[in-house]
């Protein structure tokens, strides 16, 4: 799965179904790790995708 080319709803409902997962404690550990680790990767490019339109709004309040 190339996580650069998720939306953010994509990648949130992903992390939503990760999180899920590991609530139900039937994971190896292995697993848990290995879900964590995706997690980790969907988490910050959302965090990068609402950095980018965060920037983009305070471009056009600027130039209003």
């Amino acid at each position: 799965m190339d996580i650069s080319e998720l939306s953010y709803e994509e990648a949130f409902q992903q992390l939503e179904g990760l999180v899920a997962q590991l609530e139900t404690g039937e994971l190896s550990l292995e697993q848990s790790v290995a879900i964590y680790e995706l997690g980790q990767r969907l988490s910050a490019h959302c965090q990068d995708l609402l950095e980018k339109a965060e920037l983009k709004i305070r471009q056009v309040d600027n130039d209003a």
